[in-house]
């Protein structure tokens, strides 16, 4: 396969099925940098430690720094996601099935934005990917065992450290500096704050921009009649590229999304804010570290949560919190079935 920007750029003249699934691959980087980037900046934006447009331009460079240098030194969340479901066989049925998946994964996230619900991009992708997969061979012979037990200990990993540290950071700050002392010291808070949403939002670029690139691949190699590859390395302009919408995407931001992650759930101090985001960003760093594909999503507002119950269960408003949950628990079964069926009609029409 020939990758070099010229020869990628006349294959996709000369292939209008590589366009297309370019085409859409960079739109479902567009949509994650534009739906669940802003939940990294959330807490720096409702405590007042940055404005939003600052904040926006923030996540959006260290979104594209985190996608490109993770890349670089550590990709085995892309092998998992790009290993999770077969998509052998017949390369053009399996072509159509993947962009299917992709059209499922835009509508998921677009409709989950317009509501508010600071969904899963990455529980999105995998459901969707792996509902078209179904589609495709007929049964669960689609997907990897192996693979996909890798989400659910990441789930499962997120979860748990990222509130129970959450919690953790929060109460040794307010052992560390009594009341009276974190008044005094909310504007070093403020500072370490957007540090602590730095940090996220390079850690979100790191996981999500892994995760997509690994369909971004799968995609490439399917329409070159690749249906059987199992390794690869992403050449440094691919990286760079979506790195870039991503980027886009993230400075398009998500208003929505922040009003419900930072405001609606739970009323943050600055350190707590901090708190958050440390244990959020530690959490994700593990995790990609680990091969372990996770949720941005999950791992930043049950950090939020853990802080929040670290100062009084009170504090946070359990019906947004449920409303959330649904939203979680929908994305594997709702956005699965959505890719199933794009599949089979995207099958139906182009076969």
């Amino acid at each position: 396969m020939d990758v070099t920007i010229y020869g990628f750029l006349q294959q996709m003249l000369d292939r209008p099925e590589l366009f297309v699934t370019v085409m859409l691959t960079l739109g479902v980087f567009l949509v994650n940098g534009w739906t669940d980037a802003p939940n990294a900046i959330a807490t720096c934006i409702t405590t007042r430690s940055l404005s939003i447009r600052k904040a926006i331009v923030m996540a959006a460079i260290l979104n594209f720094f985190g996608v490109f240098l993770m890349m670089l030194i550590n990709s085995t969340v892309a092998q998992t996601i790009y290993r999770m479901v077969d998509f052998g066989g017949d390369a053009r049925h399996a072509l159509i099935a993947l962009c299917a998946a992709m059209v499922a994964i835009v509508t998921w996230a677009t409709l989950a934005w317009r509501l508010g619900f600071p969904t899963s991009e990455s529980h999105a992708l995998i459901a969707g990917i792996s509902g078209a997969a179904i589609a495709l061979q007929n049964g669960l012979g689609g997907i990897n065992g192996t693979e996909w037990i890798k989400i659910i200990y990441g789930l499962v990993f997120s979860l748990s450290f990222g509130m129970g540290l959450g919690y953790l950071f929060t109460t040794a700050i307010r052992i560390v500096f009594r009341a009276g002392k974190q008044r005094k010291l909310t504007s070093m808070f403020k500072k370490a704050q957007i540090l602590g949403s730095g940090a996220m939002a390079f850690m979100h670029g790191a996981q999500d921009g892994q995760k997509f690139l690994g369909v971004f691949m799968l995609g490439v190699f399917l329409s070159q009649g690749e249906a059987g590859q199992t390794n690869f390395a992403v050449p440094l302009w691919i990286v760079l590229l979506c790195s870039l919408i991503m980027a886009f995407g993230t400075s398009v931001g998500g208003v929505r999304i922040i009003k419900t992650v930072g405001l609606d759930m739970v009323k943050l101090q600055p350190y707590q804010g901090f708190s958050a985001d440390f244990a959020a960003s530690i959490t994700l760093l593990l995790s990609s570290m680990f091969g372990f594909p996770v949720s941005t999503t999950h791992t930043k507002t049950t950090a939020i949560m853990g802080s929040g119950m670290a100062v009084r269960m009170g504090s946070i408003n359990w019906s947004v919190v449920k409303n959330m949950a649904y939203a979680w628990i929908l994305t594997f079964p709702g956005c699965g079935l959505l890719g199933y069926l794009m599949a089979k009609l995207f099958l139906y029409i182009f076969t």
